[in-house]
């Protein structure tokens, strides 16, 4: 069985620059992907000011939707289930994590995993059916500050070791903000996860003579650079799998992706079992 992902920080629906409306473009830009699952970051699943300010009638549509990002995005798509993990909640609104999906999603659960009052932060689980099989996605994303992250991460792997204990077929994507690379071997050690730019390197003498050498420095290999989206340089987003074999995995770079959001996305093509 093969499934297409994608993880995405789409900086809640306006552009990094202007502070534009982004959202019709965003649905377009995620059907572009082709995924049957979408991990989404900074989904706003509220927010009165954008509402009133964006919410006029135009060319057809508001530039603003009444509904909540993710159930707008899930609509008259491929994704007929989605689901979402409020975790930011202020007097206009509230925004936090989603996932869009083509199989039915059976359970969701939403970790609060917030380090302090001021950067609230969350971890949506979420069981898929996929063929009869549970698939346990999990959207990430984790603090600016080291030190909260290191905390964050281990209430990751808490979770995931609670919620799929028996070596259940894992996804864990999001915005780690991990941009020193701190956060991957501690993953791959607890969970037996793999990064989906560790199986791409591996296919090749030359990637694996790289991980070799990671490996003696007892250094993680690299992910992909994914901000900011106009000029790639940090490594902030992963795609980490367990059970899966990773076919292909890329970055979507590009002008289309530089106008939407201050992250660009990732895709990857996985094989289950």
């Amino acid at each position: 069985m093969k499934i297409r992902v994608a993880t995405y920080n789409i900086h809640k629906g306006v552009s990094s620059i202007r502070g534009l409306p982004r959202v019709h473009a965003l649905k377009q830009a995620i059907g572009l992907f082709h995924a049957d699952v979408v991990f989404l970051q900074e989904v706003q699943g509220r927010h009165d000011r954008n509402a009133a300010q964006f919410g006029q009638q135009s060319h057809g549509h508001k530039h603003w939707p009444d509904a909540a990002q993710h159930e707008f995005f899930a609509g008259e798509s491929r994704h007929a289930h989605s689901a979402y993990g409020m975790n930011a909640v202020y007097d206009h609104g509230h925004h936090g994590n989603a996932l869009l999906s083509a199989f039915p999603i059976c359970a969701t659960h939403n970790h609060d995993v917030s380090d302090h009052a001021y950067e609230q932060r969350g971890i949506l689980h979420c069981v898929l059916q996929v063929d009869g099989i549970d698939v346990h996605c999990y959207v990430v994303h984790l603090g600016l500050f080291e030190s909260g992250r290191g905390r964050q991460t281990e209430a990751l792997i808490k979770a995931v070791k609670a919620s799929a204990p028996n070596g259940e077929p894992v996804i864990i994507a999001g915005d780690f903000n991990d941009w020193r690379n701190t956060l991957g071997a501690k993953l791959r050690k607890a969970l037996g996860v793999t990064e989906v730019f560790d199986e791409r390197a591996s296919s090749s003498a030359l990637g694996e003579l790289v991980r070799t050498l990671a490996r003696r420095k007892s250094a993680s290999p690299s992910p992909a650079r994914t901000f900011p989206a106009a000029l790639p340089w940090f490594r902030l987003d992963r795609i980490y799998v367990r059970g899966f074999e990773v076919e292909t995995a890329q970055v979507m770079h590009g002008s289309l992706w530089a106008k939407l959001s201050d992250h660009a996305p990732i895709v990857a093509n996985l094989k289950l079992g």
